[in-house]
């Protein structure tokens, strides 16, 4: 084997230091994610208990298998947003989880919240996980109890929520099970997710689906009814036939919709690798890799020997384009191509090797690892002759059309038009999740400030105007706290821009469970196809 050697020094004050800092921001994130679990607060919580029914992630719990993890998406959803109303967390919660040993996407509405009425942020939430359901084969699992969207919010979610709907008829087109459990309220558009789900399962005497409540039937057509003969469980498994299984109370349709999953006869595409060896080397260490200063170059081999198989990697071209590292691994037994930044900037070479690389693992049909600690590609005239543009468009041409799975985890600083080849967001990875650490943005904030004040003062000139450096060092102060605020984890994870901000530790296992569920669908890398390649 081919095992990494490590220089690290746990003990040295550099990383001493750095670890300080990763504990003050998981701290931090922690504080935020108890936001999320607190849903709408003791009081509705309360109310919730009081009515005998379970919270979102108790239902979650009974449904799982015992003793299986659950890796929740997106639990920052809306943090940041300007509308105090919309918590953190979305009033959903939406994660993969094993239930009768089948891989499943699960969500959940948080009914302590509105109601579990859905907001913008909800959307997207649930729009992301369809599409992590539809890329992977994972059966969907809706825990159901939302008033449907949030009214005074309409504007945003009426016209792009239909895509909840359209979701849920393909992923039934593309036989991929869908199932709904309706606990409590299910009403006008949120009627049409038990309605266009495979499988149905409600609970006697709380479940109420229907598309208009008793008040909105009296107001538009003058008939009086009352929400059991209206819209009730026992209605729509005797009369209605909507619901396929009638279940006694909460436990029961938890129980109900384990058998329905049991019977799907859902199956991998691929089989389970047997279990892998650890790394050699400690997982505390990642706490102290990453500097504070994310100017500081670190080596990205010692987060490579944290986290893969034995801690055994093949490196490729190691002597050529340096500042970008790739080779081969396994994860969790799961063959893995790594592209690691490790200086920061990206050159030619790194360009030029990356392309050949990902061209090489589609030619395999082995899976990419994408981690990210780039400020991009080089600028100045000595690189822009030498190709710099058709070199770093040579590496986003094969990551586009790359058909391998990609994930990506953001370890540092993700600028510019490094993030996009280094299949950032927009370049569609099955899984992104990103470290305390990380900042993305399209320049680092002292950058952009000195860009916008070159660019006044420029225009002064031009103008004949005098420059006012004392307002210019005040823009400057304030571009550079806007867009350093912007860049941080929290705020790009509250916009989905991930799947979540996650524990450095818990890298190994996190990327190990989007493995597995990567091997839910077929695959094989592309062959050809990759455009022009501009040489």
């Amino acid at each position: 084997m081919t095992v990494l050697a490590s220089a690290l020094d746990p003990a040295a004050p550099e990383h001493l230091a750095n670890r300080e800092t990763m504990l003050a921001k998981l701290a931090d994130l922690d504080a935020e994610h108890a936001k999320a679990l607190a849903g709408g607060g003791e009081k509705y919580v309360a109310r919730h208990r009081k009515r005998g029914k379970l919270l979102a992630r108790e239902r979650i719990e009974l449904l799982l298998d015992p003793d299986t993890p659950f890796l929740e998406l997106s639990p920052l959803a809306a943090w940041g947003s300007e509308a105090p109303e919309y918590t953190v967390g979305a009033s959903l919660v939406t994660g993969i989880g094993v239930v009768e040993g089948v891989e499943c996407l699960i969500t959940a509405n948080d009914p302590t919240v509105r109601g579990g009425a859905s907001n913008p942020w909800s959307l997207k939430k649930a729009l992301r996980a369809n599409d992590i359901a539809l890329a992977n084969r994972l059966p969907c699992i809706s825990l159901v109890e939302s008033g449907g969207a949030d009214l005074p919010s309409q504007k945003e979610i009426f016209i792009p929520g239909g895509a909840i709907f359209r979701d849920l008829t393909r992923l039934s087109a593309a036989g991929i099970p869908t199932v709904a459990v309706v606990f409590g309220n299910s009403t006008a558009g949120g009627a049409y997710i038990p309605g266009m789900s495979d499988h149905v399962i409600m609970v006697k005497e709380r479940a109420k689906v229907f598309l208009g409540g008793p008040p909105l039937v009296r107001m538009a057509t003058g008939e009086e009814s009352d929400d059991e003969s209206l819209g009730g469980a026992e209605m729509h498994a005797r009369t209605s036939g909507l619901a396929d299984h009638f279940a006694e109370d909460e436990p029961d349709a938890l129980r109900q919709a384990r058998r329905v999953v049991a019977r799907l006869n859902h199956r991998k595409a691929y089989a389970d690798p047997p279990l892998a060896e650890p790394p050699k080397y400690d997982p505390e260490d990642l706490l102290g890799i990453v500097p504070g200063d994310l100017k500081a170059p670190f080596d990205p081999r010692e987060v490579i020997a944290r986290i893969v198989d034995a801690s055994d990697f093949d490196e490729f071209k190691p002597l050529y384009g340096t500042s970008l590292t790739t080779g081969w691994a396994s994860l969790h037994g799961y063959p893995v191509g790594i592209l690691a930044n490790a200086q920061g900037v990206l050159f030619s070479e790194e360009s030029q090797k990356a392309a050949q690389f990902i061209q090489l693992a589609n030619q395999r049909d082995i899976p990419l690892l994408f981690l990210h600690n780039t400020t991009g590609y080089m600028v100045g005239r000595e690189y822009e002759q030498g190709g710099i543009i058709k070199h770093g468009a040579m590496m986003i041409n094969a990551v586009s059309n790359s058909r391998v799975p990609h994930l990506s985890v953001l370890l540092g600083a993700s600028y510019g038009a490094g993030h996009y080849g280094m299949c950032g967001r927009a370049y569609d990875p099955r899984f992104l999740f990103a470290w305390p650490s990380a900042k993305s943005a399209v320049m680092g904030p002292q950058q952009l400030a000195g860009v916008l004040s070159i660019v006044a003062r420029q225009s002064a000139a031009a103008k004949g105007r005098p420059y006012d450096d004392e307002g210019d060092a005040a823009l400057r102060a304030m571009v550079e706290q806007q867009i350093e605020s912007e860049s941080l984890p929290m705020f790009l994870s509250g916009r989905l821009y991930d799947d979540g901000v996650i524990d450095p530790r818990d890298t190994r296992t996190i990327l190990g469970l989007c493995l597995s569920a990567v091997h839910n669908a077929p695959y094989e890398g592309a062959r050809g196809g990759f455009g022009v390649f501009r040489m």
